[in-house]
């Protein structure tokens, strides 16, 4: 089986060095290394590698607001790699896959190299997405909402679910309303719900989500559309039957 492997390290030399030392294990592809936090999200999302090296201190976003981005059930499996053993490694033991300790050496590479090999051939995947919670609690590192990444061109957004006004179908896509900026996401407005929910988002019209969070009133009654009004002006219609809902959530 040929693993497909991705490197992040903001360091050039040490994605480089790390590059040389994987060459030599015949039964690994090396995709295309990323250099920060948000392209490495986007890499792990398009590209499901199966095996992840990852720094743990990058510029911007660490390597854990990585994970925690990316979700523990679409996370391939990681082995971290630190400069600094002031970084929890008893917890990266317990939780996480393995860990290399920079300076390292290719001896230590290959060693973490036939445990990933060892841990993938078991095909856990459920014990993978426990150890990386488990690893999140135990660095005690915040952790914010799942991102959503939108590409236009070669530009990545990475919009938090707190960003966002509202949500609507578009034919194939959907419409992320953020402000003034409406970014478009192929997708389902079904699949945003359920990403969403859990961050406080409210189905109000078989094509609309709305972040309760921006909702400054609601007419739900029978003499008068149903509408729902955010704190910005902005007049959403709206549903009679799923504003119960919104009523409820805004109630608990």
């Amino acid at each position: 089986m040929t693993l497909r492997v991705l490197i992040v390290d903001d360091e050039p030399l040490a994605r480089q060095r790390l590059q040389r030392m994987l060459r030599a294990e015949d039964d690994l592809k090396l995709l295309p290394a990323c250099a920060d936090g948000p392209a490495a999200i986007s890499a792990v999302l398009e590209q499901q590698p199966d095996l992840l090296f990852l720094d743990v201190q990058m510029p911007g976003m660490n390597g854990f607001e990585v994970l925690a981005a990316v979700g523990a059930e679409r996370m391939p499996a990681v082995i971290f790699v630190t400069a600094h053993d002031r970084f929890a490694l008893q917890a990266f033991e317990a939780s996480a896959l393995d860990y290399l300790l920079k300076p390292f050496g290719a001896d230590r590479v290959r060693k973490a190299m036939e445990r990933a090999r060892v841990f993938l051939s078991g095909g856990e995947r459920r014990k993978r997405a426990r150890q990386y919670q488990g690893l999140l609690r135990a660095t005690d590192t915040p952790r914010e909402s799942p991102c959503i990444l939108v590409r236009k061109r070669e530009r990545v957004s990475v919009l938090r679910p707190a960003e966002i006004d509202f949500v609507e179908a578009y034919g194939d896509y959907v419409r992320l309303h953020v402000g003034e900026e409406v970014h478009l996401l192929r997708g389902t407005l079904s699949d945003m719900e359920r990403r969403l929910k859990p961050e406080g988002f409210v189905r109000i019209h078989r094509s609309r989500l709305v972040n309760q969070q921006r909702v400054r009133e609601f007419v739900a009654d029978r003499e008068h559309d149903a509408v729902v009004v955010l704190r910005n002006g902005r007049r959403l219609e709206a549903s009679a039957g799923f504003l119960k809902d919104l009523e409820r959530v805004l109630q608990t």
